[in-house]
């Protein structure tokens, strides 16, 4: 079976149009299939149209099985995505956007990709629609996790993808680090691929994506390289930080205590004297958080055993 699962916040005019785009291609499929509509606390008659609509789809199209999870209150894309993992059960699960820039013809080609033996399908968007704030954070985000993480992905932010549930199993959906579910993949040894697909602009309704979230998403992308390159060994990451700021504040008193034993120069009209004295003890701070993180990791392995 497949599931796709569609989280949605304020998308009345577009529901109806993409539910229907979906059920004819899904039919086409000759395959088990389940839409998961996921409402993350919508504020407008999304809900209302989406409950008022399947009766209708499915009264027509007998093999329809669509169901809808609603919050009272906005939790966030993450949190929706869960959500639609828990209330799916097919073996294929697909995750997209409810905003209709995905095209739901687009979905053979993913399943053709699982079937050939991939695990995890991302999709590139092709002559993109999106706002300029969203090309620049995706530009950079996709040069920033190339250089320090490796990343193989063209077009990490695109929310059309597709994989295999076992993929998805040991993986932690939380907060926006659904936006970095292809790096894990990748990380976890998965077989990884993408496909260009077809990007619509938005007809209706207002972008989520504001330059608000564009601070969120440098830091989220900021999270995942803390968290995919030093989520085993803690301590390279604060050592490191913690090393250089402890051997910059350790030569400046060496300097300063060489002044004063040979140059006889009086220290406490030296500012730089409690400059290095902080430095030495933020980067110690430093150093044992590190230690402190390293324990963690160790002891949670330890008991996993």
């Amino acid at each position: 079976m497949i599931s796709i699962i569609i989280p949605f916040f304020n998308e009345q005019e577009n529901l109806p149009i993409l539910t229907k785009q979906l059920l004819k291609t899904c039919n086409q499929l000759n395959q088990d299939y389940e839409i998961i509509f996921v409402n993350d606390g919508s504020t407008d008659s999304s809900l209302i149209k989406i409950k008022d609509l399947i009766p209708q789809l499915t009264a027509i199209m007998k093999k329809a099985k669509i169901r809808v999870v609603s919050y009272q209150k906005k939790l966030g894309k993450g949190k929706a995505l869960a959500t639609g993992m828990a209330n799916s059960q097919g073996e294929i699960i697909i995750f997209m956007d409810g905003d209709l820039q995905d095209d739901p013809a687009d979905l053979p080609k993913f399943l053709d990709k699982i079937k050939q033996g991939f695990d995890f399908v991302n999709g590139i968007r092709i002559k993109r629609e999106d706002n300029l704030i969203v090309k620049i954070y995706s530009v950079l985000a996709r040069y920033f996790l190339k250089i320090f993480l490796h990343s193989p992905f063209t077009d990490i932010n695109c929310g059309f993808k597709a994989c295999k549930r076992n993929v998805l199993t040991g993986l932690s959906i939380y907060g926006n680090n659904f936006r970095f579910l292809p790096l894990a993949a990748y990380y976890s040894g998965y077989k990884i691929t993408e496909i260009p697909v077809n990007n619509r602009p938005r007809k209706y309704g207002q972008s989520k994506f504001g330059p608000g979230k564009l601070l969120i998403g440098i830091l989220d992308t900021l999270s995942a390289y803390f968290l995919y390159r030093f989520s085993e060994n803690p301590l390279h990451f604060f050592g490191t930080i913690g090393g250089g700021l402890f051997f910059f504040g350790f030569l400046l008193s060496l300097y300063l205590t060489i002044e004063r034993l040979v140059f006889k120069v009086l220290l406490y009209r030296r500012p730089a004297l409690f400059l290095g004295i902080l430095l030495i003890i933020v980067g110690t701070q430093i150093i044992m958080t590190g230690i402190i993180g390293e324990l963690i990791v160790y002891l949670n392995k330890k008991r996993n055993q």
